[in-house]
């Protein structure tokens, strides 16, 4: 219950409006608005920027202070000291798994890692030249057609089924979308690997020669997993929750979120961090810095990717734990000395020294140097995002879940409408 009250005092109405206030755990008041509709009213808010839709207890993020948790747990003790399978646990559940809930969960994921057969049709039906979002789109939303014994989404039990499904699957069908587009036999899954050496199997492995996991790369994946799994609500995470506040079953509602996922101000700025880095080339100190004046000239169109964030105003947290796996993984190939890497960590030197990107608070951000990872490992950019997704369907799920095991209604924003007053159709 509200123990403050809001007073709002609009010209034209006889008497003050008074909106609750409600406190959460972590961040800002949230002044209750919902009763502005009986008086004719509503709030006008383009982007959400100061719009909570919904309440969680999943992911709280101070981007004052550069704080991101997950249930509470910071990411980056996550990150140093759990793997992606348990903190899909955490997201679900609420808590950390005991040793015994752990292995049956990573158990019951292993055994639903593969997929039906049949969906191999689905990959025909696409070009061999298709970007792999796009096929993911339509695979993923298919997934229904195939897995229907449990979409009841009033029952917990279906949702938790379904949930394990998608979060098995994801590594499989993304695999897939990169074998087909290379042209070569999809992989099925093995059971003796874990989630990150698995889908470095499917992705790589090849019936010409064995595939030898290298455990710094599946540490490096597992990692990327694990930044990327939820950062509260996001257009994506948004669009889920959306979706599935029609009752749409939760494939559908995924697949919604990979295509919200899919535009580059969301899922793409890793791979826009490379294009960047490309474009500059050369190391040079002149060179980089003629970069650096033509970022800060706001008649350039030239930006400096993988800097800033639309919620946080200090250093990305995720930032620095990607930071020291990049670092890992370039050291692991004899490249600890890459050009590429040379100028980012330039660029980042620069932006945390120069004032102009101090006032502006645009401090590095995971995509700076995630694009790095997973160029080094031989992943192509085409498949950034849809390492993305695989990561975020845990996200997407778990907010997905927890609104369907509460009280909620269909989500229907309003406008402010300016378009034409009522007129009449001319007759003459």
């Amino acid at each position: 219950m509200a123990d403050r009250k809001a007073t709002l005092t609009v010209e034209g109405l006889d008497k003050p409006i008074e909106l609750p206030i409600y406190s959460g755990t972590r961040g800002p008041d949230v002044i209750d608005v919902r009763g502005l509709g009986s008086e004719g009213l509503f709030t006008y808010d383009p982007g959400f920027m100061a719009t909570s839709s919904c309440q969680s207890a999943i992911t709280y993020i101070d981007g004052g202070k550069g704080m991101l948790l997950h249930r509470g747990y910071p990411i980056d003790q996550l990150a140093q000291n759990s793997d992606f399978v348990e903190l899909c646990y955490l997201l679900m559940f609420g808590e950390l798994p005991s040793k015994a809930e752990y292995t049956d969960f990573a158990d019951r994921v292993t055994s639903h890692t593969m997929v039906h057969e049949q969906l191999a049709n689905f990959f025909k039906g696409f070009r061999r030249d298709a970007h792999p979002m796009s096929i993911m789109c339509g695979v993923v939303g298919g997934l229904a057609a195939f897995y229907h014994d449990h979409l009841d989404i009033t029952k917990q039990e279906d949702r938790e089924i379904s949930a394990i499904r998608l979060i098995a699957k994801m590594p499989t069908l993304a695999a897939m979308s990169h074998k087909y587009n290379v042209g070569q036999p999809f992989n099925y899954p093995r059971n003796d690997l874990n989630y990150a050496e698995n889908f470095l199997y499917m992705m790589f492995s090849n019936p010409c020669e064995e595939y030898k996991i290298n455990p710094v790369f599946a540490k490096a994946m597992d990692r990327i997993f694990m930044l990327h799994a939820d950062h509260e609500q996001n257009a994506s995470t948004s669009t889920v929750r959306l979706a599935g506040s029609t009752g749409a079953n939760p494939f559908a509602c995924i697949s919604a979120g990979i295509a919200a996922l899919w535009g580059p101000a969301h899922g793409g700025a890793n791979e826009a961090v490379l294009n960047m880095l490309d474009e500059i080339g050369d190391e040079s100190e002149e060179n980089i810095q003629r970069f650096i004046d033509r970022a800060k000239d706001k008649d350039d169109p030239f930006k400096l990717m993988g800097f800033g964030h639309r919620v946080y105003r200090n250093f990305d947290p995720r930032a620095k734990v990607m930071k020291e796996t990049c670092d890992e993984v370039l050291e692991q190939l004899g490249r600890a000395d890459d050009p590429q890497l040379r100028i980012a960590k330039r660029l980042e030197q620069i932006a945390l020294e120069d004032e102009y990107f101090i006032e502006r608070k645009l401090y590095p951000n995971v995509d700076f140097y995630s694009g790095i990872i997973l160029k080094a490992m031989g992943i192509p950019k085409n498949m950034f995002t849809v390492i993305f997704a695989v990561s975020r369907t845990i996200g997407w799920i778990s907010h997905w879940h927890e609104m369907l095991s509460e009280s909620y209604k269909i989500g229907r924003p309003r406008q402010l409408y300016v378009g034409h007053d009522k007129r009449d159709y001319p007759t003459d």
